[in-house]
């Protein structure tokens, strides 16, 4: 009987636990604000009741003013902003610290665009050597290597340096150096970018200095082996100056001249690689003689009148090997000029002027139709290749040397003014300048040969027809504004002639009829025969008039 009350006892008491339990869970939750409504009724005994205190109800005069002040900033707290825009204004921070520290303001390596390279990845990529961070450590360019490291060793061994020296003066001037380089060098640690100079600078300078007489410096002053397969100017020398003139392919040229001065036991002294490069790079020049310090002063001079606009292409401060051998091609400023009057007959049409459609895309017309306009074509004796001049309906151009690595030249030297904005002065176009005005007078084989044939194109590739295609390949996406080239004025000049009927007349008729000498006796018969024939009639005319007495 016991156990049974027992039994019931704690029943009950396990259900008050768990009502206990409800009711605790139900106060934990918040209720809803009660509505004026739903207010409870005050139940007070007869004394002690009151009315319950007056519901306060809002006038709709006042509504306005109390929603203002609930929406205004002052009464609502501010929103934390979300994780997506926090990271769009660290972004945009770091474009202000960016903006600030304008960081392509030293840039002179340039990675080549995409739209230029296209097409022509073998011609903006070394093939045997890389020189500078940008294409440092490639697997098919690691045979170089140990070059390199032969090269240093001489260098070290003919001064009495410690590599130190040569380390410690780079890492120096790491962020100066940095800066210069487009993309993958701001991802190389300093160690590395410090070897990688010193062991690629050493390289040039050992090649720059060697390849003096004919390679004879190799041997004799910095005392590598006459069977060197690479310090001894053999077949491999051609392919690894094909790479050194790269865009992509450069060192800085003031990290040349401190690695050079350190050699020398002058490290201030500046200059002198560029003269050394100049020499260099002299077989890819695309001209008959060579630009060096003893011609200089001879070439300044034939400018004329226009000696003193003329510059020395190794005073001012370049920016690499490429750089030098740009202004080395260029030897004196061309600016753009206003056209000089041409000289047309008859003199009745002087005053007519064409007026150029500025949205024109070309310079000239090709060959072929300027030759049907009486326009010829003559070779200018002048070693300056870019120094093309029109004169009364004929047009002088300089003699160009085109070869094996004319292409691999001119889409580097294009690609370079085409990137780096700071040369866009008058100069800064002026290789692209030229390489378009080619391309429009070349369009086919037809037109090469012609060009041949007056001594302007001398080439030593398979056919004219590969040469026509070279030309008409070079600048194929390149932006270019004609009226802000060297050749504008002389373009309007060679357009304004073509423009005019007479000459297109004359044209005509010595090709027709003044071709080659049987079309000129033919001519000539013909003529006489006509004449023979009127002075028949005449006679026969007179004669039946005025019968003879």
């Amino acid at each position: 009987m016991v156990a049974v009350f027992n039994k019931d006892v704690l029943s009950w008491y396990l259900i008050t636990i768990k009502l206990r339990e409800a009711v605790d869970a139900n106060l934990q939750k918040s209720p809803p604000p009660p509505r004026e409504r739903d207010l409870p009724l005050r139940i007070t005994n007869g004394a002690d009741a009151s009315p319950p205190p007056p519901v306060q109800r809002q006038s709709e005069q006042d509504r306005p003013a109390t929603r203002s002040r609930a929406l205004s900033p002052a009464h609502s707290p501010k929103p934390q902003d979300s994780e997506w825009v926090i990271a769009i204004r660290g972004k945009l921070a770091q474009a202000r610290a960016e903006e600030a520290a304008c960081p392509w303001a030293r840039l002179s390596v340039y990675r080549v665009p995409k739209c230029l390279r296209d097409g022509d990845e073998r011609a903006y990529t070394p093939q045997v050597v890389s020189i500078g961070p940008l294409h440092h450590g490639r697997r098919r360019l690691r045979e170089m290597d140990r070059h390199k490291w032969r090269a240093l060793h001489h260098v070290l061994k003919r001064t009495g340096h410690d590599v130190t020296a040569y380390l410690g003066a780079v890492r120096a001037l790491e962020d100066r150096a940095r800066s210069c380089y487009e993309g993958r060098a701001a991802g190389m640690g300093s160690n590395d970018l410090a070897e990688c100079l010193v062991l690629d600078g050493t390289f040039v300078l050992e090649l720059f200095r060697g390849a003096l007489d004919g390679g004879k410096g190799f041997v004799d002053d910095l005392g590598y082996s006459r069977h060197d397969p690479i310090f001894a100017m053999r077949g491999a020398m051609h392919a690894v100056r094909n790479d050194m003139i790269l865009l992509e392919n450069q060192v800085p040229l003031f990290v040349l001249d401190l690695l050079l001065g350190i050699q020398i036991g002058n490290p201030e002294q500046t200059g002198a690689v560029a003269s050394l490069a100049v020499r260099f790079f002299d077989p890819l020049m695309p001209t008959d003689a060579p630009l060096l310090r003893k011609d200089r002063s001879k070439l300044e001079s034939s400018v004329g009148a226009d000696a003193t606009a003329a510059f020395d292409p190794l005073s001012c401060p370049m920016l690499h090997c490429l750089d030098v051998f740009r202004r080395s091609l260029l030897r004196a400023g061309l600016q753009p000029t206003p056209p000089p009057p041409v000289r047309l007959w008859p003199k009745k049409w002087s005053g007519l002027r064409r007026v150029a459609d500025k949205r024109r895309q070309q310079f000239v017309h090709c060959v072929s139709e300027l030759r049907e306009a009486g326009i010829r074509c003559r070779r200018h004796n002048t070693d300056r290749f870019w120094d093309i001049k029109f004169d009364n309906g004929v047009l002088h151009i300089p003699r160009i040397l085109v070869h094996d690595g004319s292409k691999l030249l001119f889409l580097n030297l294009i690609a370079f003014e085409q990137c780096h904005m700071d040369i866009a002065t008058p100069g800064g176009n002026n290789i692209t300048s030229y390489a378009i005005f080619m391309d429009n007078l070349i369009n086919s084989a037809e037109d090469v040969k012609y060009l041949h044939d007056r001594g302007i194109i001398e080439h030593w590739l398979g056919s004219d027809a590969e040469v026509a295609d070279l030309f008409n390949r070079l600048c194929e996406e390149v932006v270019f504004d004609i009226n802000d080239s060297y050749l504008s004025g002389l373009s309007d000049q060679v357009n304004r002639y073509y423009d005019y009927k007479w000459s297109t007349w004359v044209a005509s008729l010595q090709h027709n009829y003044f071709s080659n000498p049987w079309a000129i006796v033919s001519v000539v018969a013909a003529v006489f025969l006509l004449l023979l024939t009127m002075a028949q009639t005449f006679y026969s005319a007179y004669s039946y008039y005025r019968p003879p007495q």
